[in-house]
């Protein structure tokens, strides 16, 4: 099947490389004349395990290829996914305006063009309520009539994409076309022969279901947070909690693990994007409203607990951070809790260096020459006042703390995301403050 991709980003790269390896034609179109480059060079321009090998492998076959030709790309694409960005507003509501130039643009490109083929338009961004038949209708406005609109959300965790890609629970399709259902159906069915389904719906019940998902399971990740902080005043321990919650299969066990708050280009924008639209409504989603109220609060509390520590005097200590980026298997930076704790330490008159393993590039844009960068986690260390660990890395989860003591001033360690065990911490005389488990106060640094 002949595809058209618009749009080169983290959804856009990794659908068109996946559809490629399935044995389809894809083009992909990225207006951009750097990142352009980039991609006609085969260079992969984000971080994500398993995309770089599918992607060589596609453009050496001939099925991935990409320019800045959009005309050429709809008319002989047959189906076209619009991957394009649609940023929060100031408001939180999401910015469409990408998504409808370009779907007005297909408008004119299908009323003038000689190839009258049907097209099918995939709304594959995350788009609010209602987006399909506004493109639809901006399309429409131009006398073109052989194309339908489909939504398509995607479903994809930065670090696993190609496999939640390539291995989808289930693909969901919302239009209401016959034959646009028909076609996106065949489209998937490689990817789904072990039987997980292609759900068919409305294109309203579709977008809904995309911001449901995220903002329900963004809801988990808050919930387990507050309730660390709750049992931390109780002397009870998260940890066993989750174990324990964890068991009932009405439950389950993912996405119950606390730490310093979410971050990401999805649940942050969605979750903030759907109260907006909910407000429209008469069923204002009002636990949203406060789930990112409370999620904003949580980035703060490993700050909380520095500052309590060094009864409130950080003026001229220094902090080592293992972990930039929001999220393990990932160099995105989009509202990384590690932003805000790290933009309070410098407010504080604290110096930091930091290390992440692939984020360090992506972090430069955003703090500049504010703090130093280390070549590797031991580096950051070095003569550093405490270590923060704000990314569950797994070169993380097993180091020297004979190493570790011979590098820090003072034998502690802020742990934002739980990665050892309190016993195993204090054998090695480090004091020891975690999220939602009693502190560790065992060596003498803490008076």
């Amino acid at each position: 099947m002949k595809i058209t991709v618009v749009g080169t980003g983290y959804v856009g790269l990794v659908t068109g490389t996946c559809f490629a390896e399935m044995g389809n034609q894809v083009h992909c179109i990225e207006k951009n004349p750097q990142k352009l480059d980039q991609l006609q060079n085969a260079q992969v321009p984000i971080f994500e395990p398993g995309l770089e090998g599918l992607f060589f492998r596609n453009i050496a076959q001939k099925r991935l290829t990409f320019s800045n030709d959009l005309k050429q790309g709809i008319e002989e694409g047959e189906v076209i996914f619009l991957c394009l960005p649609t940023p929060p507003q100031e408001d939180g509501s999401a910015d469409l305006q990408h998504v409808y130039k370009v779907a007005d643009q297909i408008g004119g490109i299908l009323k003038t063009s000689d190839k009258k083929d049907f097209k099918i338009i995939v709304n594959k961004s995350t788009v609010p309520v209602g987006t399909a038949r506004k493109v639809d209708s901006i399309i429409a406005k131009h006398g073109a009539d052989n194309f339908a609109v489909v939504s398509n959300p995607e479903f994809l965790r930065e670090g696993f994409a190609v496999e939640d890609f390539m291995k989808p629970d289930r693909i969901v399709i919302g239009s209401d076309d016959p034959d646009a259902l028909a076609k996106m159906k065949k489209l998937y069915e490689p990817f789904v022969r072990q039987g997980n389904p292609i759900i068919e719906m409305d294109p309203e019940s579709s977008e809904v279901t995309k911001y449901a998902a995220n903002s329900y399971l963004a809801m988990r990740i808050t919930f387990m947070n507050q309730l660390a902080n709750f049992c931390e005043s109780v002397d009870a321990n998260v940890d066993l909690v989750r174990k324990g919650m964890g068991t009932d299969s009405r439950i389950g066990k993912r996405f119950l693990f606390p730490g310093i708050g979410y971050g990401g280009s999805c649940f942050p924008k969605d979750v903030k994007a759907l109260i907006q639209t909910s407000k429209s409504t008469e069923s204002e989603l009002s636990l949203l409203a406060m789930v990112d109220y409370i999620n904003d609060e949580q980035k703060k509390v490993l700050v909380h607990k520095v500052k309590n520590y060094f009864k409130n005097s950080l003026k001229g200590k220094k902090f080592a951070v293992w972990g930039l980026a929001f999220k393990p298997n990932t160099d995105d930076m989009r509202e990384a809790p590690s932003i805000t704790i790290i933009n309070s330490l410098l407010e504080e008159g604290a110096a930091v260096t930091a290390y992440d393993p692939v984020a360090m590039e992506k972090a430069k844009d955003v703090f500049g020459n504010r703090i130093s960068y280390a070549e590797n986690d031991y580096a950051a260390c070095e003569n550093a006042d405490a270590l923060l660990i704000l990314t569950e890395w797994n070169e993380f989860r097993n180091p020297s703390f004979e190493k570790l003591e011979s590098l820090l001033t003072t034998k502690v360690i802020f742990d934002g995301r739980n990665l050892f065990e309190s016993t195993e911490v204090a054998r090695a005389g480090f004091d020891y403050i975690s999220i939602g488990r009693t502190p560790v106060l065992t060596s003498n640094n803490h008076k």
